[in-house]
């Protein structure tokens, strides 16, 4: 089955190892939980690569903001006989008549254009067609569910009350007139309505699970999740143990998630956010090699062949062929 992930952090390491001086890391074979021999053993169509940044580490967020993108670019040229960019569908779908498999590239933490709509045009015209509008900080954007600069926080209680800022709200216009997918992973509570309130077009939550299955603010409520749905968008699967539950076989977790979702929102809503290479090792999905084990989880589950192939790449693949 294909393989459409919207979400992992592997670039991070790349660059933060070449950076130091550390040893280095290929994307094309590594130690990491995705490099392309994984994707090709998991049958990967297209990974969405993250260009994560914490506001709190870097001092010059956009200027580390770009090393990372150029870091990508130079793994994707090393290895363009199995990899290549995509800025739109069309890209897509070429690479794949190609043989290839196909990168889209992302930000995680929409702090680095530092409140100026310029910078977010200028990623746009970098290849960035996907921006997660905030991490666990707040920015000029807006604010997260949890807000990493005053712990220690609770887990378990969302931000009812600060959503986007006035910034933000033109933020996700100017993002939608440019084609570029809004991203509210890790966005408060109240932002997430407020992107609902502004979108026009479908938008994601690339890497978060269901909260009435695990009460974690990372994860979306039902009426979210059916919010999410109304307006065509897709939240992908996160595979961090955290934000799964308590049970040990995380398999099974995951599948209950994807169960709870589909019975909110429609088969249509799901997608993949494995948010690899940012989370803690799931021992059940160890890396990228590992996604037959979730197919196979889902049919013994009793999904029929085209609901999984939705999960897996049509619904995500739908979005992308809508908004880039």
């Amino acid at each position: 089955m294909k393989v459409v992930d919207m979400h992992c952090d592997t670039i991070t390491h790349i660059a933060s190892a070449a950076k130091k001086g550390e040893a280095p890391i290929s994307l094309r074979e590594n130690t990491l939980h995705l490099d392309l021999k994984k994707m090709k053993e998991g049958d990967y169509l297209l990974q969405n690569f993250a260009m994560f940044v914490s506001l709190k580490h870097h001092e010059k967020p956009l200027e580390w903001c770009q090393y990372l993108i150029d870091t990508y670019y130079e793994e994707i040229k090393k290895n363009e006989d199995l990899i290549a960019p995509v800025f739109s569908y069309e890209d897509i779908c070429n690479n794949k008549k190609a043989g290839k498999m196909s990168a889209l590239l992302t930000i995680e933490e929409g702090g680095v254009t530092k409140g100026e709509l310029a910078n977010l045009r200028n990623f746009y015209r970098l290849g960035v067609r996907m921006i997660t509008l905030t991490w666990n900080y707040k920015n000029e954007i807006g604010f997260p569910n949890r807000d990493a600069s005053n712990p220690p926080r609770d887990d378990r209680m969302p931000n009812t009350k600060d959503g986007l800022t006035a910034f933000g709200k033109e933020f996700v216009e100017e993002m939608e007139a440019l084609h570029m997918i809004p991203d509210v992973s890790h966005l408060s509570d109240a932002g997430f309505y407020d992107v609902a309130a502004v979108a026009k077009k479908p938008f994601v939550a690339s890497h978060s699970n269901a909260r009435a299955i695990w009460p974690h603010t990372r994860n979306l409520t039902d009426d979210m999740i059916r919010t999410l749905s109304e307006h065509g968008g897709v939240m992908g699967i996160n595979y961090e143990p955290s934000f799964l539950g308590d049970e040990e076989d995380k398999l099974s977790v995951i599948v209950n998630h994807i169960r709870h979702i589909a019975d909110v929102g429609g088969i249509n809503c799901i997608g993949l956010g494995s948010d690899f290479d940012g989370i803690d090792t799931n021992e059940s999905l160890k890396d990228g090699s590992y996604l037959p084990r979730l197919e196979d989880a889902l049919y013994k589950a009793g999904f029929g062949c085209e609901e999984i192939a939705a999960i897996f790449y049509k619904n995500v693949l739908r979005v992308y062929k809508e908004v880039l």
